[in-house]
């Protein structure tokens, strides 16, 4: 059985009698076993332990952290104990529930070693302590033992929690079941994607969030888990509501919607109007259904022009605060641009400047862009992490959200400007991220070449953006998955460990839970899905397999003279 050991053993009863012998002249030679000097009284008189061994290895009082969920514990006394002392003295206990675990007591040694072993296999990821007090006496002499505590962590079982089916089959699985958090999940009146379950507000809806469910629905049809028309109906639906009752700002739309009433959700002070970044994710999901609904029936030429009314209306020019060679983030009709911002990069809003190039009626020219996205150049990074380097973005790359979201529609495989190749972007930052997890320099359960992944998700401390300078032992499943555009081969292989090895805790309704945490007792696991870290994970799946919504949003022509007006190559310009 593997465990580690966080800190190196010492043995001060050893050292201890090396130097009386020494002392005392006893003629000991050099090559005296180990053994022997362990069967030595205590120079105190106490009995005390002299070696002790999880599974036949070594280990201190440090925290030990097991592979499996099978432990014995042998420990070595200076002296013959009691037996009669044993049971008051022993105390085994699963640490999250303070239950006592059965233990069955051996002897060997002639009684100075007491071999400890649960009645029952330990539970997978639990935490248990281990005590003997001074209750426990030397047989004889009735001297007490020092107080021992050992605290044991079992591993992860490595049994296949689902049948294991083929790799297609279980891509099919969790694209159909992701979208139902879209399509089962969403507003009934509005039909937009609702900002999370859990919640006691049901009509609170998410702009970016919806545009995110709207790059569904194309690969939803063309998967077969629904039709072409439920699909246009939907749109429809969310078209309409967008058009009529949703409050807009010069065209832009708030963070977050009542999906009744369509009222800006104030969810932070002072932040009650448009969010221009959520507004590009938005228009990114209508340009691309526009795309892929192009028949000529008069439902669909109706759709289209709808959503080309919705993206000519939002007036781009209207957020360069005081005509500034950039766009910022949030205004507010009560408070103006008191706490925006900036959208500069790198992170998440390349859409945004490439969407505000693209407007036909209020578009940014490429000295927004190179002045504001790029900040004259201040986003590259250029260093090496774990031998790959990284174009652009802060040290290790940050959480994997930054890359993420815009190339879920943009195709990211030939991309490049003055400022990067956005292929080497997307990827290095997500194989970074893997990497680190590799390393695991925290030492965190869970974190390997398969489970990886740290990104912007709830935690066991609240919302927090992961990333390998900001770790906190939690992994998103989002954060791997939606990478499978440019890691397929590094995606799966998480995909299948989330599924085989912890489906059991993390595979729900609407797919992989937000996030896990397998180091804390009892493990934590989101109690809550969030909109932005389920959807994204069957767009990028579909990216992998067919390049359908790439080659959806990389069609619409307002997006491809954006993108050679902001100096951007690629195969597909």
């Amino acid at each position: 059985m593997g465990l580690h050991v966080h800190n190196k053993q010492t043995r001060p009863a050893l050292f201890g009698m090396l130097l009386l012998a020494a002392a005392l002249g006893s003629g000991l030679a050099c090559a005296k076993r180990v053994k022997d000097l362990q069967r030595a009284p205590a120079a105190s008189g106490g009995l005390s332990i002299v070696q002790q061994q999880l599974n036949d290895r070594p280990v201190s009082t440090a925290p030990v952290q097991l592979t499996a969920n099978v432990a014995v514990l042998r420990l070595r006394f200076s002296d013959k104990v009691d037996r009669s002392t044993v049971g008051a003295a022993l105390s085994w206990k699963a640490t999250a529930t303070s239950s006592d675990v059965p233990v069955g007591v051996g002897y060997a040694d002639g009684d100075s070693t007491l071999i400890l072993t649960p009645g029952t296999p330990l539970a997978y990821l639990s935490g248990y302590s281990v005590r003997l007090s001074n209750r426990l006496r030397a047989a004889g002499s009735g001297m007490p033992a020092s107080a021992f505590t050992l605290s044991i962590r079992t591993g992860i079982d490595p049994a296949d929690k689902f049948p294991v089916i083929p790799d297609e089959a279980l891509l099919d699985s969790v694209q159909k079941r992701t979208f139902r958090y879209f399509w089962d999940y969403g507003h009934p009146l509005s039909g937009l994607a609702r900002d999370k379950t859990q919640t006691t507000d049901l009509d609170d809806c998410s702009v970016g969030g919806t545009g995110f469910g709207i790059l569904c629905l194309p690969v939803a049809v063309h998967r077969g888990l629904i039709t072409r028309e439920a699909a246009l109906a939907r749109l429809r639906k969310i078209v309409d509501f967008l058009t009529v009752k949703a409050q807009r700002y010069h065209g832009a739309f708030p963070h977050r919607i009542n999906g009744t009433t369509g009222a800006t959700i104030v969810w932070h002070p002072k932040d009650d109007g448009a969010d221009l970044v959520e507004t590009s994710f938005l228009m990114m999901g209508l340009l691309t259904a526009r795309q892929f609904f192009d028949g000529a029936g008069d439902a669909e030429g109706a759709l289209r022009s709808g959503i080309n009314t919705l993206f000519r209306e939002v007036n781009w020019q209207r957020f360069r605060k005081d005509d500034e060679q950039a766009l910022y983030w949030l205004w507010s009709p009560n408070h103006g641009w008191d706490i925006s911002f900036r959208v500069r990069g790198w992170n998440e809003t390349l859409i945004t400047y490439i969407l505000a190039a693209a407007s036909p009626t209020h578009g940014i020219g490429k000295e927004a862009y190179d002045h504001g996205f790029a900040d004259r150049g201040a986003l590259r990074n250029g260093q090496q992490f774990y031998g790959m380097t990284l174009p652009l973005g802060p040290a290790f790359g940050g959480p994997l959200f930054l890359s993420q979201y815009s190339f879920l529609a943009l195709n990211p495989i030939g991309l490049k400007d003055t400022y990067a190749d956005y292929e080497v972007q997307a990827r290095n930052h997500a194989l970074i991220n893997r990497a680190y997890c590799i390393e695991n320099p925290k030492s965190y359960l869970g974190y390997s070449d398969s489970g990886w992944g740290l990104t912007a998700s709830s935690t066991h401390a609240g919302y927090t953006p992961c990333s390998p300078t900001s770790d906190v032992g939690v992994i998103a499943p989002t954060a791997a998955l939606a990478s499978f555009g440019v890691t397929p081969h590094e995606s799966l292989a998480a995909l299948r460990y989330f599924y085989y090895r912890l489906g059991d805790r993390l595979w729900k309704d609407y797919g992989f839970v937000d996030a896990f945490n397998l180091n804390t007792d009892p493990v934590w696991i989101a109690p809550q899905e969030l909109v932005y870290n389920q959807l994204p994970v069957m767009i990028a799946i579909e990216n992998h397999r067919s390049g359908l919504v790439w080659r959806l949003f990389t069609s619409c022509p307002e997006v491809k003279a954006a993108l050679r007006r902001l100096g951007f190559t690629a195969p597909y310009l």
